[in-house]
């Protein structure tokens, strides 16, 4: 892209750090983005190299170069870089020279949860990542209180309603179940995945989740990343992200699982 192409303001926005582009578009709608000392517009176009724009009040000096990180996220860390009930952050794993870009965490998971989770300063990547529209499949390992039941395997999927809305997963097998065809590890996948949605969903079947690693996002597998560690993703690992994994062997069939995979 040429420095003078003009752009879309949102764009500029989300390519700069500053936010998605959805969440720019709500800045700009409520009169909070500024070009050239004029209240901005929804569909605004700017050109880069001589607009001068104004968010909160704050110039917007240039834009960030785009960096995606695979991060082996360790429990007790919050995905949030705005939780002042939570002061420490996947954030604090940034090393000092990318902890002064501002990341969007595409995917998140919950404090008491580890595993893969990827950092991004592309805003649009962010938000194809995170688009309901994008059924990209994410893969678990659960540890659970108390042996479950492979004749119960079927109510994952099936799933169950609460506060009208349905939680399940799309895959879910027994890892190295022993005669009693039960065991206390699973491999679950899913591809919407709303808060807490699988330890709610563990909960409400009346098994307590132990333990819960996210060791896969779309075809880039965690294998490799040490604990508390990242990977900067190349555009190959990126386009891994949205690649379809390989077919499952099957919707509830209890199978043996390498757990640290």
């Amino acid at each position: 892209m040429r420095q003078n192409e003009p752009i879309r303001l949102q764009k500029y926005l989300a390519d700069a750090g500053i936010c998605s582009r959805r969440a720019a578009e709500t800045l700009i709608a409520e009169g909070e983005v500024w070009v050239n000392g004029t209240m901005a517009t929804l569909g605004q176009k700017i050109d880069p190299g001589s607009d001068k724009i104004t968010v909160l009040g704050k110039s917007v000096q240039q834009t960030q170069p785009k960096l995606t990180l695979a991060v082996h996220k360790p429990r007790g860390l919050v995905c949030s870089n705005d939780d002042p009930h939570n002061p420490a952050t996947i954030f604090d794993l940034l090393p000092r020279e990318l902890a002064r870009y501002r990341f969007f965490c595409a995917g998140r998971l919950d404090k008491d949860s580890e595993g893969l989770v990827i950092l991004t300063t592309d805003g649009d990547l962010a938000n194809r990542l995170m688009h309901p529209s994008n059924t990209i499949v994410k893969r678990y390992h659960v540890i659970l209180k108390d042996a479950y039941p492979a004749s119960r395997l079927g109510q994952l999927l099936k799933g169950v309603v609460i506060e009208g809305e349905r939680l399940k997963v799309e895959y879910a097998a027994l890892v190295n179940p022993g005669r009693s065809k039960a065991s206390t590890s699973l491999d679950v996948h899913m591809h919407h995945g709303k808060k807490r949605e699988i330890r709610q969903l563990f909960m409400t079947l009346r098994h307590e989740v132990k333990r819960l690693r996210r060791y896969q996002i779309g075809a880039l597998r965690l294998k490799g990343i040490p604990l508390r560690a990242m990977k900067q993703l190349s555009s190959k690992d990126i386009s891994l992200l949205f690649k379809v994994p390989r077919p499952f062997a099957g919707q509830q069939k209890s199978r043996t699982a390498d757990a640290n995979d």
